[in-house]
């Protein structure tokens, strides 16, 4: 039997508050989901204004992440992409009834080396998602550490 980390609503919550107020820094309108080690939502914020299509873009990236335990734009760069016809990751984004996100933007959320979950962004670019995403991670790093625990803080993410 193992003993397993969950993430937490107050957890969830404070990525997402980092999440949206580093997107109201950079001036971009996002969407923010957080979801558990299977996929499913803890938290969802769409800012005022934010494409109506933001909220499942953003699941889809976070369900993604969680339950492939990777960064979503990691399936369009060698040696498993870009998710093209010939190539290994070819059809992986129809899985799952189309859920499957292969595009910048969601990131696993791994805790003292478990994916916990996943955090997926919509509504900026790509690079916008990332700075984003790395403040919602950065932001359950600084409420984990004084615990002991140590949050990975980076783009690319492959478990």
């Amino acid at each position: 039997m193992k003993t397993a980390l969950k993430l937490e609503l107050a957890e969830a919550q404070a990525m997402v508050a980092a999440a949206l107020a580093k997107a109201a820094a950079i001036g971009v309108l996002q969407t923010v989901c957080i979801c558990d080690e299977g996929g499913f939502p803890l938290a969802l914020e769409r800012m005022d204004g934010a494409r109506v299509t933001g909220p499942q873009i953003a699941w889809n990236k976070a369900f993604t992440a969680a339950g492939h335990k990777r960064s979503t734009h990691l399936f369009n760069t060698p040696p498993n992409g870009p998710a093209l016809p010939g190539n290994e990751a070819f059809g992986i984004q129809w899985s799952f009834e189309g859920r499957f996100a292969v595009f910048v933007g969601g990131f696993p959320i791994v805790v003292d080396g478990a994916v916990v979950g996943g955090i997926g962004l919509s509504g900026g670019n790509g690079e916008q998602d990332i700075v984003c995403g790395l403040a919602g991670l950065a932001a359950l790093r600084d409420l984990l550490s004084p615990c002991g625990h140590q949050v990975v803080v980076e783009a690319d993410i492959k478990r």
